[in-house]
């Protein structure tokens, strides 16, 4: 029986590739850091040991039925997606005999092909200096016959979107967007492959700098950094006091 990855013991892992030895070494340490280290994502134990608490849904189980020679044979279908809800996402699919080992496969297979997305406020609703809710711009993607457009929507508007997309846009991180779709979207395997491709074209828009602000753009997991600064500072706001109630009693 196939071991569930989400039970994976990492202390074990001994890596096989070049990205998996500079992770295991401490030389990368974020997820960010992997993806635009140009290396190949080959071995799930990295989304792992990067992001313990990464998420994880099943988008569709389909039934595949085939005739042959020696009879009817049965194969299952799973698209799985995974995410961090901040910034990272990842979409897999894979076919076996048996459902809970073939999950166990697509949800390894999307973490191999995690992509880091941009956020930002792209509404003329939203107004200035407003959160990165949504998506800077309007994207398209393609799969199949289904084509799915991501506009940006002001805060507050949700997910206004199919099942299929809000598995894929809620796990991306992606609170507030507006969605048009053509094609046969009962494709469930191509209405999740277009939302994909459509957030994966937010990484690849060439973006003019002076539109960072105020789009508000943000690309990737928000980083909280880690600074000590606030205790000196009040530190010297209360010598300050002190200076000034010692010269205002000698005055």
């Amino acid at each position: 029986m196939t071991k569930d990855p989400r039970d994976r013991d990492l202390r074990s892992w001994e890596p096989r590739t070049k990205l998996g030895r500079l992770v295991n070494s401490g030389e990368l340490s974020t997820m960010p850091e992997v993806l635009k280290s140009g290396l190949p994502l080959r071995e799930p134990e990295i989304v792992d040991t990067l992001i313990p608490g990464i998420e994880d849904d099943v988008v569709d189980v389909n039934m595949v039925q085939r005739m042959t020679d020696s009879g009817r044979r049965v194969r299952f279908l799973v698209v799985a997606v995974v995410g961090n809800r901040d910034g990272i996402v990842g979409l897999g699919q894979e076919k076996g005999k048996e459902v809970g080992p073939t999950i166990r496969r697509a949800i390894d297979q999307a973490k191999l092909n995690m992509i880091m997305i941009r956020r930002g406020s792209g509404s003329w609703e939203s107004g200035p200096d407003a959160p990165a809710t949504s998506l800077p711009f309007e994207v398209t993607g393609r799969a199949g016959s289904v084509r799915v457009t991501l506009k940006p929507a002001p805060q507050g508007t949700g997910l206004a979107a199919g099942d299929v997309s809000k598995q894929v846009l809620s796990l991306a991180g992606v609170e507030d967007i507006w969605t048009f779709t053509e094609g046969q979207t009962r494709t469930t395997v191509n209405f999740a492959k277009a939302t994909f491709e459509a957030l994966r074209k937010t990484a690849k828009m060439r973006v003019p700098h002076r539109a960072d602000e105020t789009l508000s753009i943000l690309e990737g997991p928000v980083v909280q950094p880690v600074s000590e600064e606030p205790e000196p500072e009040e530190e010297d706001a209360e010598e300050q006091e002190e200076e000034a109630e010692a010269a205002t009693g000698g005055a």
